[in-house]
């Protein structure tokens, strides 16, 4: 940008040089005299007619831009008026999905995984609550599966000789007393449903389903046929539009005054719900949790946010954007104040978070002051 306008400087100090009438000398010609009689030229001044429109920072460190820069650079201001302002706490969090639509689908025993009826879940695919995911094959030494197989052989026997003794109490049906008919019944019923569990416990496979309706966030590169452990996480189910924000506050007493509260994930603002916090210290800080109620918020689950708490206690400062601020000198926080119809000086402030957009200037501005509000980055590149 500096670059262009000084281009644009050079084509108007040539323009301005041939516009004042002195010709270069030709020939033999001898034209000393005639520069004699001509008037001498003011050198152009900046802020007047025929100077060149280029920023200038002057001798006490403000700057001189031109209107038609101010447009170039796309300048806004905004008038600011000191007030009584909500005093507010910057606390650190993370996205988190929402306890209350979100699940996870860990393993149940070691086994291997086969794909569900609609393969393999990968990330990103909507999923029904209920819906199979995949089935989970128990895996066993040969000693156990020996132990289960000799286990169901044992079954069969005795539920052969149930059925033998129940099949010949019943031709005996009046000779015999019927409690032990009913007691032969009882127990082949018994020993039919051992048989079928034991039988099961070596071949079958136990489904994993979706806990909750949303779309598979992680399912931790899950092959088929891939063995895991048990208490294992394979899948996690999240409702991209109900996202919730998990920040640490190390003021217990913070959530009594808690009033409001927004957060930032990096550029994104984000709309939060105060839900409730914890009454147990975790890593010396209170856990606070917030619903985000922004619809379609562009953040992902684990993503770092800054929350900004808006508490009933009251500061005394001026509301500006943070679109405002801009460094200056060795790292200082600053703003630019529109002083004049060309002129911009840059004051160093002392600030406080209001929300996710504003700031609150708490020292270094007057009321009534002009502040730029957009393109204060450009005003500092100047030199």
């Amino acid at each position: 940008m500096m670059r262009m306008i000084d281009l644009h400087v050079l084509a108007a100090a040539l323009a301005l040089g041939m516009a004042s009438g002195a010709a270069p000398a030709h020939g033999d010609e001898d034209h000393s005299q005639d520069a004699e009689k001509k008037a001498p030229i003011a050198a152009p001044v900046a802020g007047v007619a025929g100077a060149p429109a280029a920023p200038q920072r002057l001798a006490d460190g403000s700057l001189f831009v031109p209107k038609p820069v101010q447009r170039q650079l796309g300048l806004r201001t905004r008038q600011v008026r000191i007030a009584e302002l909500a005093a507010t706490v910057e606390l650190n969090g993370r996205i988190i999905p929402d306890p209350e639509t979100s699940g996870r689908v860990q393993a149940m025993f070691a086994g291997s995984v086969i794909p569900g009826p609609k393969g393999m879940p990968t990330a990103g695919r909507r999923v029904a609550k209920g819906e199979v995911l995949a089935w989970l094959r128990p895996i066993s030494s040969a000693i156990e599966r020996g132990n289960q197989r000799a286990s169901l052989a044992e079954l069969e026997a005795q539920l052969a000789i149930a059925e033998s003794r129940m099949k010949r109490f019943e031709q005996l049906e009046g000779a015999v007393p019927q409690k032990e008919i009913e007691a032969a019944r009882i127990e082949h019923a018994a020993l039919q449903r051992r048989r079928a569990f034991v039988r099961a416990s070596i071949d079958s496979a136990e489904p994993l389903v979706a806990p909750a309706a949303g779309i598979v966030s992680a399912s931790h590169h899950l092959l088929a046929g891939q063995l895991v452990d048990a208490k294992e996480v394979l899948f996690e189910i999240v409702d991209p539009a109900r996202l919730a924000v998990e920040a640490l506050a190390y003021d217990v007493g913070i959530a009594r005054t808690l009033v409001s509260a927004s957060a930032l994930a990096e550029k994104t603002e984000l709309e939060l719900k105060f839900v409730g916090g914890g009454q147990q210290l975790r890593e010396q800080a209170l856990p606070l949790l917030f619903r985000v109620t922004s619809s379609d918020a562009p953040v992902a689950v684990g993503q770092p946010v800054k929350v900004i708490a808006r508490t009933e206690q009251g500061v005394k400062g001026a509301a500006v954007p943070r679109t405002a601020l801009t460094k200056v000198g060795a790292g200082e926080t600053a703003v630019w104040v529109h002083t004049e119809a060309e002129r911009f000086v840059a004051r160093r402030i002392r600030h406080q978070s209001l929300d996710a957009a504003d700031v609150a200037i708490l020292d270094g501005l007057h009321d009534g002051d002009r502040v730029v509000t957009v393109g204060a980055g450009l005003l500092s590149q100047v030199r």
